[in-house]
Order: C-alpha cells, then sequence, then structure tokens
C-alpha cells in the first residue's frame, strides 16, 4: 500500500522526513503530521483532493476561488488544520497537472473502492462546489463531473440530483437565459 506521499508524488528518505528539495521546517512538520494519518485515511483524504482538483483543472485554469474552495472542503471533511488542508490542495493540485491523463481513472476508481455510496455522493456535491466556486461551472467542467460520476459507479439520476443545487451556476443554463434575453 502507497502512502499518502507516495500517492502524491512526494518521496520520503530512509528516515522517513520527506525528501528537501528546498522544503522548510514548516513544511516538514506538516508533512509528518500527515504521514500519521492512519493509511486508509491518507488514502482517503489524498483520492478525494485530487478529485477535486481534476475537476477545477478540467477548463486548465484552477481558480483562486477553486483553490479556497478546495481548502475549505478538504479542512472541513477531514477536520485538518488549515496549513496541512493547504499542503494537501496544494500537492493535489501539482499531481492534477501533471498525471492527470494518466492517473485520472486510476484515482476514481480507487476512490470508489475504498468508499460508501454516501461518501461518493458527498464528493459529486463537493465537484460541482469548487466548479461553481468561481460562479460558473463551464461545460467542461460539467463534464469532467459527469465523467468522474461513472467512474465512481453513480447513477445519472444520482448526477442530476446532486448538480440541481448549482444549476445557476452552469454556463449552460446561463447563456439560455442570456439567449432568452436577448431575443425579447
Amino acid at each position: 500500500m502507497r502512502s499518502l506521499f507516495e500517492f502524491l508524488g512526494l518521496s520520503t528518505q530512509e528516515s522517513g522526513e520527506p525528501s528537501s528539495g528546498g522544503d522548510t521546517a514548516t513544511v516538514r512538520r506538516i508533512v509528518g503530521k500527515l504521514e500519521q494519518l492512519p493509511p486508509d485515511r491518507a488514502r482517503f483524504v489524498a483520492a478525494f483532493a485530487y478529485l477535486l482538483s481534476r475537476v477545477a483543472h478540467a477548463d486548465l485554469d484552477i481558480s483562486d476561488e477553486e483553490t479556497g474552495a478546495m481548502e475549505r472542503i478538504v479542512r472541513e471533511l477531514t477536520d485538518m488544520p488549515e496549513e496541512q488542508a493547504i499542503l494537501v490542495v496544494q500537492v493535489a493540485k501539482m499531481q492534477s497537472r501533471l498525471l492527470g491523463h494518466t492517473e485520472n481513472f486510476q484515482v476514481a476508481r480507487e476512490f470508489r473502492d475504498i468508499t460508501g455510496k454516501q461518501e461518493r455522493l458527498d464528493l459529486l456535491r463537493c465537484l460541482f462546489a469548487v466548479s461553481a466556486a468561481d460562479d460558473e461551472i463551464s461545460g467542461v467542467e460539467e463534464q469532467e463531473i459527469r465523467k468522474i460520476a461513472d467512474e465512481l459507479a453513480l447513477s445519472h439520476a444520482e448526477f442530476v440530483e446532486a448538480r440541481r443545487e448549482f444549476n445557476d451556476k452552469r454556463s449552460v443554463v446561463k447563456s439560455m437565459g442570456n439567449t432568452a434575453e436577448n431575443e425579447r
């Protein structure tokens, strides 16, 4: 079983401390605390943060609002201190940018395998919240969420139900409203 750091692309030295490629004492302390998570919890947090990043990066731009939403969601969901949540999100964003095409399905499948239905539904809602953080869910982001929902073995009805709360943020719905106004 890979550690949280191996999953996120960070290596550890024989001593168990993170490799020091210029990292600070603060980062080392945070990494040490994350490493203390039970392996199952670390896998959950890593996969969850990665999937949030995957959606934020779907349009090739992770906004400050989306980053803030990911940090808040990770912090609230995991009861992590703010600095740990920031670190997890930053590493997940980096991994999503670098390895997205090769890791996307594998991470979603692992998340599906280690979670129950309610946790997957909660993640789905969080994916919409992250993509709506900058006040608009682009068509590309919505398609990526749909793909993740499929990979998590969630039904179309479950996808639609989670999306309903965010309908006013969907670019396709906004453009239909603009078209109707322009036709008047």
